[in-house]
């Protein structure tokens, strides 16, 4: 069976949005899941229901956002569907203990660690903000907040990670 027109033109349309993207995609959720393998299935899962729906899509300009809604709405899916492994970390063997334990003394480690550590609520709007670039506008249309919210979940995200730092430069001392 030969593809028309319009199903070749959807093809287009839709790996272009997927060149474009992908990347942005995966990065959000991975900070999203914090687990590599975790956000590939995210994003797979993502575009699949991003196919089905591009007829949703009125304009390529908002591309970009819609697609992170929908990474967004796959990630929360996931969790409500699965329940995960948990590990008990008192009975860790000495080697996993030294595992878990490694730490990279970099500036950016340090900050990414930062940021994984806080609440999803305060986390999820950084990424958006310093990861993807995105306005608080576009944050609030993607976490279906409101613009004040956005940024008094910035600024609260911000005061975490300097006190946390703050903290880090007392103990080196």
């Amino acid at each position: 069976m030969q593809a028309t027109d319009d199903e070749r033109s959807r093809q287009r349309r839709f790996e272009n949005l997927v060149g474009t993207y992908r990347e942005d995609l995966f990065r959000y959720a991975y900070w999203l899941s914090r687990n590599r393998e975790l956000a590939e299935d995210v994003v797979q899962d993502a575009l699949l229901r991003a196919w089905r729906s591009l007829d949703s899509l009125r304009e390529d300009a908002a591309a970009k956002p819609w697609l992170l809604t929908i990474v967004r709405r796959e990630n929360a899916r996931f969790f409500e569907r699965k329940r995960l492994e948990t590990l008990d970390i008192d009975e860790l063997h000495q080697a996993q203990q030294a595992e878990i334990a490694h730490n990279e003394n970099s500036d950016v480690d340090d900050l990414r660690q930062g940021m994984l550590a806080l609440a999803d609520e305060y986390r999820e709007p950084l990424a958006l903000q310093v990861l993807m670039g995105f306005s608080t506008q576009e944050i609030a249309d993607v976490m279906g907040l409101k613009s004040g919210a956005v940024l008094t979940r910035l600024h609260r995200a911000r005061l975490q990670l300097k006190a946390l730092f703050d903290n880090d430069s007392v103990d080196d001392d």
